[in-house]
């Protein structure tokens, strides 16, 4: 069982710190009317997590990512696409009315969750560096426990991230403090886009 807990230790500490996927599914659980229907946005983000760390644990993603030009595409992508989440998080109103950050249809959910999960290079380029590097030392059950903790974590994470968000949104009726979430978010986003951004400069 020692694989397992690694890969539960692991996986915490990846999914822990503040980013646009995690905004993203607090969210959409605090701006929908009920926790049901931030599902497609958990479910979205959990499978794309999946995908990614058995990306990872398989050597997938170290293939495709060492096309040079195919990194600067996934750089270029994810600033654009952070720069116009970071406007949309800002235009948020904490009540939902104004959709990339509010309470988005099922479609546009999982359009989102998808974009914010695979659109991010930093989170891609971890998964692989930290994942799929001390998945090297576990073969065969050992290596299954690893990536299956991996996975279990990042599930149960957004569950409670969403639930977390909705007991917010159930106590803050005016959807002002909402408000202010969806501002921070803009500002956190777009440290992140400007990071992004410095990052495809620094590799020219």
């Amino acid at each position: 069982m020692e694989a397992f807990f690694h890969g539960i230790i692991l996986a915490f500490g990846l999914i822990l710190p503040l980013g646009v996927q995690n905004l993203f599914v607090f969210n959409q659980g605090a701006l929908q009317a009920s926790l049901w229907q931030a599902m497609p946005a958990v479910v979205t983000a959990g499978i794309c997590d999946t995908l990614l760390i058995l990306a990872a644990v398989l050597g997938v993603s170290l293939v495709i990512l060492s096309f040079a030009w195919l990194k600067t595409a996934l750089l270029v992508g994810g600033f654009i696409f952070l720069v116009y989440m970071g406007w949309a998080a800002w235009q948020s109103n904490g009540e939902g009315e104004l959709a990339a950050t509010g309470g988005l249809s099922p479609a546009k959910q999982i359009m989102f969750a998808a974009s914010v999960s695979l659109l991010n290079p930093h989170a891609i380029l971890d998964t692989i560096g930290v994942i799929g590097t001390s998945s090297l030392q576990y073969t065969d059950d050992g290596k299954i426990l690893f990536t299956s903790a991996c996975i279990l974590v990042s599930w149960l994470w957004f569950f409670g991230l969403a639930f977390a968000g909705r007991l917010l949104g159930s106590l803050d009726s005016s959807g002002s403090f909402l408000a202010i979430i969806g501002k921070f978010s803009a500002v956190f986003i777009w440290g992140a886009a400007a990071y992004l951004g410095y990052s495809l400069v620094a590799g020219v």
